[in-house]
């Protein structure tokens, strides 16, 4: 096929996929005031649908091409000497991969909030702002240069701050949304030098033109480790990573399906993407791999305990995908790119699935959120029950649900790069699957402990809701066989799929992706890891079944068991070391500078207007006044012409 023909049919993909739900945004966006609920929601779901239909056929079309990597130059947007960045758009494997996701679990939670949000005033700009992240999160990931990559970066953290905030009568969700978008500007801002580092390094910022000086680099060069390193920042800040990760638990503030879509599923998974994306400048980073493999381990355990003494059901599973997002780093750490995508697109079914349950419970619950005013819900919601099992099933990385394959990869690669690191990845495994049935079973077992009123009006939510959950626990429960070992099978399609995006890195760090799998040893690992988990949970079912032990929120708890309820007394110490004087300091600077400032400019503009006053009474309108004021004038000016 020619050349040009075929660009002209790809750029029309990209158009379809990356538009329609800008176009989607637009139309509900101007119109949501005179716009019916129906129509709305029909406008905001099928934007997305249609852009997940186009990405599938891309995909087909992608491999009847032979899967070629395909580079889409849109115009060219900037111009500086001879310079040029072009708005394009890069296809390739990793780029369909995030198309899947984001199109697909967006599209079902699109139908999902036709049902959760059908009494909220806001339904219609609910969807122009769902539409709006779509389309920044698809910008995000089709970006062919880093800059149009950060403009997509950009634009999901600023929806992310509306959706978070969109209950804004709400002061506590205004101030989530908040925190949520400095916090994450903190990030960006290593995201960005990181960038001007790679246009000062490299001339410019494409993807293609950066691996064709990178393969040729050394191992260790120290441009390359600050590159990689405040990249990572950018990373920390987006997918939550100690010490930022702070705001996320706070933007469970938002409606559920935000919590869902952003918080679960695509925006904090961007972080990874972009490592990913970057494999081979962090190929050539050992320091800065090291860096990721620690401080995601570390927030994998962080966040699982704390998980632990949660009794929000939403913010117990923020804390889950805080401690997630950190088994993916951990996998990018040792250079198991693929093992952490995998667990991207595993985690992005089962805990949107969790997230949606959660949803539906909520929904029946009036709005209660605290799972200690729960208990037997599993009689009167079947289907929310069924899935939130499933969901809970998968993450624990029990088999053969889709989180087992995935985690006991990462952790695979973990074993073979560092013992330590894989026995407290085993023991962060351990955790998650006490907290997840800690969760599932003071929900969903025992006597119901809310009030008459609440229990008066459960019921099943609608089909809205419960098919997407459905469909999610489905893929929760199947979607871990296209990444199966080797143990089980000769053919891993996701890995031989995502294969060609490492082939620089391979040139370079060929020992990174050797394969050292023994039989024996996985099946071990495997026995070990999934053993641990049940095991686990076994231990909660005694606690919270047959012991029927039920957090009293009246109780005082001291100690340890304190400090973790309290989340370690990490935003109380942000608080005091960065909040207050920041707040002092803005005081002084008010009271010292700021008011003589204001003195001198208001006291100028005072002096002007008095003048004026005065002045205007010379005005009086008589030409006798004037032809005296012009003479009196004229004499003034000769005497001092001569005296001077």
């Amino acid at each position: 096929m020619d050349l040009s023909k075929l660009e002209n049919i790809v750029k029309l993909f990209c158009i379809l996929i990356i538009f329609t739900p800008l176009l989607g945004f637009v139309i509900n966006g101007l119109g949501f005031r005179k716009i019916s609920k129906g129509a709305a929601a029909l406008i905001g779901t099928l934007s997305v649908v249609i852009s997940f239909i186009t990405t599938m056929v891309l995909l087909y079309y992608f491999k009847t091409m032979g899967n070629a990597t395909l580079a889409v130059n849109m115009f060219n947007w900037i111009k500086v000497g001879d310079t040029e960045i072009g708005f394009s758009f890069y296809i390739d494997q990793l780029t369909l991969l995030m198309l899947s996701i984001i199109t697909g679990v967006g599209s079902l939670i699109h139908i999902y909030s036709i049902g959760y949000m059908k009494n909220d005033k806001g339904f219609g700009k609910f969807f122009s702002f769902l539409n709006l992240f779509v389309f920044f999160m698809l910008v995000l990931v089709m970006g062919g240069n880093y800059v149009v990559m950060f403009i997509g970066w950009e634009g999901v953290g600023l929806c992310s701050y509306l959706l978070i905030g969109f209950w804004n009568t709400n002061s506590n969700y205004g101030d989530a949304a908040r925190k949520a978008f400095i916090m994450n500007r903190i990030g960006d801002l290593g995201f960005l030098l990181g960038i001007f580092l790679i246009f000062n390094h490299f001339g410019g910022v494409g993807f293609d033109s950066i691996s064709y000086q990178a393969v040729n680099m050394k191992v260790g060069d120290p441009t390359i480790m600050w590159i990689t390193i405040f990249l990572f920042i950018g990373a920390m800040g987006k997918s939550a990573q100690i010490p930022l990760y702070t705001w996320l638990p706070d933007a469970m503030a938002g409606p559920t399906p935000v919590s869902a879509l952003i918080h679960a599923a695509t925006m904090v998974t961007a972080g990874v993407y972009m490592i990913v994306r970057s494999n081979l400048l962090y190929s050539l980073a050992p320091v800065t791999l090291s860096i990721i493999a620690w401080v995601g381990l570390a927030t994998a355990l962080f966040a699982a305990t704390i998980g632990i003494f949660q009794n929000d059901i939403k913010k117990v599973l923020a804390y889950s995908t805080v401690s997630q997002l950190g088994y993916m780093f951990l996998g990018l750490g040792v250079g198991a790119f693929s093992s952490s995508m995998f667990h991207v697109l595993t985690h992005a079914f089962f805990k949107a699935l969790l997230f949606l349950a959660a949803g539906s419970v909520i929904h029946a619950m009036s709005e209660e959120q605290d799972i200690r005013r729960m208990g037997g819900l599993n009689k009167k919601l079947k289907i929310t029950f069924l899935t939130f099992l499933i969901g809970t099933i998968a993450i624990s990385g029990i088999p053969p649900f889709a989180g087992f394959f995935s985690k006991d990869d990462i952790l695979a690669h973990v074993y073979e790069h560092n013992k330590l690191m894989w026995a407290l990845g085993v023991l962060g495994s351990v955790l998650t699957s006490f907290y997840m049935f800690r969760l599932l079973f003071l929900t969903f077992f025992g006597s119901f402990r809310g009030s008459h009123e609440q229990e008066h009006h459960l019921h099943e939510s609608p089909l809205s809701i419960t098919i997407p959950l459905i469909i999610l626990a489905a893929l929760s429960t199947v979607a871990g066989f296209i990444g199966l070992p080797e143990v089980f099978s000769k053919v891993n399609i996701l890995f031989n799929f995502l294969s060609p995006i490492y082939n620089d890195a391979k040139t370079v760090r060929p020992e990174m992706f050797t394969v050292h799998s023994n039989y024996h040893t996985e099946i071990l690992l495997m026995s070990i890891s999934a053993g641990a988990a049940v095991l686990s949970m076994i231990v909660a079912y005694i606690v919270y079944i047959v012991k029927k032990k039920i957090p009293n929120e009246d109780e005082q708890i001291g100690g340890l068991s304190k400090l973790i309820y309290n989340k370690y007394y990490i935003d109380e110490l942000y608080n005091g070391l960065f909040v207050k004087p920041i707040s002092l300091l803005s005081n002084i600077f008010y009271s010292a500078f700021e008011k003589i400032i204001d003195g001198g400019v208001n006291g100028t503009g005072i002096l002007v207007t008095k003048s004026g006053n005065l002045l205007r009474k010379i005005q009086t309108g008589e030409i006798g006044y004037y032809v005296f004021y012009m003479v009196f004038g004229i004499g003034l000016v000769l005497l001092l012409n001569y005296f001077l």
